[in-house]
């Protein structure tokens, strides 16, 4: 097969308008915003997840102003993880790089699930918590990567029947064809709503 040197983006539908959610039986979802990713001294930076800090800030003060579930996905391995043979070491627990950027920092009620592989289900209780304990319907998902561990949690939580919301400027990743494939798969694969930090609203 021929790999084409470029190719046709198909339609990615961004919603446009104001977005109102129940405060009630909606969560947020920040996936990895942690140092080794989200800072240039980091063991996987990247780059563009700089610029989403002060968006998904943006999002996490108007959820909470209204009562909204917080959580978030805190990427954890430890010495010889199998996937250092995938990616360089990185989020080793208890370095610098595992911890969450200051700017986002985890608030009191917050909670912060620690996970080992891309998808924030996997072997975690997340889905116990939204599910069970808090009666959550609707997921407004941000974080890094866009493709990898943002892509992967938005579909499981899809498989699982939850609404998932994705604001582009709280997403990142390493290019823009990353970026691309990763809305394609929510907004086609998963039906999820693509929008803005900005248009979501919280009732």
């Amino acid at each position: 097969m021929r790999i084409p040197e470029s190719v046709k983006v198909p339609e990615i539908r961004i919603h446009e308008g104001k977005i109102e959610l129940n405060s009630k039986n909606t969560a947020i979802i920040v996936v990895d915003m942690q140092n080794d990713f989200c800072n240039e001294k980091g063991a996987l930076f990247v780059p563009d997840s700089v610029k989403t800090i002060e968006p998904i800030s943006r999002l996490l003060e108007k959820g909470r102003a209204k009562g909204v579930k917080v959580f978030y996905t805190q990427d954890t391995h430890y010495e010889d993880d199998p996937e250092f043979k995938i990616w360089p070491k990185h989020v080793v627990k208890g370095t610098w790089g595992w911890e969450i950027v200051p700017e986002l920092k985890p608030q009191p009620g917050d909670i912060v699930v620690e996970k080992t592989r891309y998808d924030g289900f996997y072997g975690t209780p997340l889905d116990h918590y939204l599910r069970h304990v808090y009666k959550i319907d609707n997921l407004i998902i941000v974080g890094t990567v866009a493709n990898i561990c943002v892509l992967h949690t938005a579909g499981s939580a899809a498989l699982r029947w939850y609404n998932i919301y994705v604001p582009v400027d709280g997403i990142s990743a390493l290019n823009e064809f990353d970026m691309l494939a990763a809305l394609r798969q929510i907004d086609f694969l998963y039906q999820g709503t693509i929008t803005r930090v900005d248009d979501i609203e919280f009732v």
